[in-house]
């Protein structure tokens, strides 16, 4: 049955950036499939835990600061996962900040930041998953990129380049792994009522613009990607390789 092939029964996802947002709605989203779920996190995300430990599913906190966090530490990770919950099957690189300054103005140490946190944590952890993939036959990398890997953005020049980065990673991965049973997607997200749009939604005439131009009429919630994640970390993705799938109630084909 074609529902059966989006089941994640037996399968461990490991999900940065757990505590709220989309992060939290991806990992119950998995958890709700079926999956065992390790929650990475700067912060000890008890509140999802909870949530996917009502469901009856086994949990794993990792706490780890991917501003500050070594390559090693990121690889000892994701080793911690298997060692807590067997395997792991799925990786979600959701975690991400954004800085807002004027180029004129902007701060090296917040591009450092926004670098490290939004490409460089992408790059490490998916390696060390993938040496597990690839060791017991297949797996699954999802990747959250951003309209910003499609556009310029105003304000935001360290998280435009760290999402079309993560654009390019998505398919350079997917080009090396895909034959090795691998699958490599991203979800870019559109306009999110999230805390890090809680800025701009604050502003009343850009909040106003925004929504105006999404064909959709609203700005998306997190459940609204619930289903995208879920899709990517089953079998029903299993002919998919280095897309880019835009979640964004239409606004790029605007």
């Amino acid at each position: 049955m074609i529902l059966d092939t989006f089941r994640l029964d037996g399968k461990v996802a490991l999900v940065t950036g757990t505590s709220r947002g989309l992060g939290q709605a991806a990992a119950v989203a998995l958890a709700e499939a079926g999956a065992d779920v390790a929650l990475l996190d700067r912060s000890l995300a008890q509140e999802t835990a909870e949530k996917i430990t009502a469901l009856g599913r086994r949990v794993h906190l990792v706490r780890l600061d991917l501003v500050a966090a070594k390559p090693e530490e990121l690889d000892a990770a994701v080793q911690s996962v298997v060692d807590a919950l067997g395997r792991i099957d799925i990786l979600v690189n959701n975690a991400g900040i954004i800085r807002r300054a004027p180029l004129l103005e902007h701060p090296a140490s917040d591009w450092d930041d926004v670098l490290t946190v939004n490409l460089d944590a992408v790059f490490h952890l998916s390696r060390a998953a993938s040496r597990r993939f690839v060791a017991q036959g297949g797996g699954k990398i999802i990747n959250v990129a951003s309209m910003l890997s499609f556009q310029g953005g105003i304000l935001v020049p360290g998280y435009t380049a760290s999402k079309h980065a993560v654009a390019g990673l998505t398919k350079a991965f997917a080009n090396e792994l895909a034959a090795r049973g691998v699958n490599v997607n991203a979800v870019a997200p559109g306009y999110m009522a999230t805390d890090n749009t809680a800025q701009l939604r604050a502003d009343e005439a850009r909040e106003r613009s925004i929504a105006d131009r999404i064909p959709a009429g609203r700005w998306g919630t997190p459940a609204d990607l619930q289903g995208a994640f879920v899709f990517l970390a089953s079998a029903a993705s299993d002919y998919l390789n280095g897309a880019i799938i835009p979640v964004d109630g239409g606004w790029l084909v605007r």
